[in-house]
């Protein structure tokens, strides 16, 4: 899906086995972006929403942050999310998804989502690809029960983003060397939330040599 959009070869999303230490080493620097994939509970969306009502989103500027207006695509938001924040780094191809990061730079996370919705390649590309999944994509009206999440750095910060959520949620403080290790922090606290779930994935979007 990524290179579809025009990703380098030299990114790839790849596995994370674990959130310790001696598990995160093994990820090839530099790490760009974690997307974590966790099961939906009552326990972490409270936790969610309070730290949505708290945070201060003012010097929230320079992220792009986008509406998920399509359902069942969270995965996709995340990729999204992952990319256009990371733009300085990553050297996108030419074509539809470089030029709806461009046409959409200066909108609003709401109108960004509406143009989202009126972005047929894009789509076509989330179809094309939840399809060559091994597991059957949900239809559009199907309620699912997992959701994806991306962690970012920008401008000194580590940022949660979700497609649900207006604003994106400041974590405090992290460097791009410190990025995997500082969202997997954060990863942990979900976890911490529910501790006999074990419906939790995390991937980073990293070199892939």
């Amino acid at each position: 899906f990524l290179h579809k959009l025009g990703v380098p070869k030299k990114w790839s999303i790849l596995d994370v086995y674990g959130l310790d230490s001696e598990l995160l080493a093994i990820i090839p620097r530099p790490v760009l972006a974690i997307i974590l994939l966790y099961p939906i509970s009552s326990k972490i969306e409270k936790t969610k929403e309070e730290q949505a009502e708290t945070k201060d989103s003012k010097n929230d500027a320079a992220v792009y942050h986008i509406k998920q207006s399509i359902s069942n695509a969270c995965g996709t938001i995340a990729l999204l999310h992952s990319v256009a924040n990371n733009l300085d780094v990553i050297q996108l191809e030419d074509g539809f998804f470089k030029k709806f990061l461009e046409e959409t730079k200066g909108l609003s996370y709401i109108e960004r989502g509406e143009r989202l919705e009126k972005a047929q390649d894009i789509i076509d590309t989330h179809m094309e690809s939840a399809q060559e999944g091994q597991t059957e994509a949900p239809a559009e009206d199907v309620e699912v029960y997992h959701h994806f999440v991306a962690f970012v750095h920008k401008d000194g910060s580590l940022y949660e983003l979700d497609g649900r959520k207006s604003v994106p949620i400041n974590h405090g403080l992290t460097t791009p060397e410190t990025l995997l290790d500082d969202a997997a922090r954060v990863c942990k606290e979900y976890m911490e939330h529910d501790p006999n779930e074990v419906r939790f994935t995390v991937v980073a979007l990293a070199a892939n040599e």
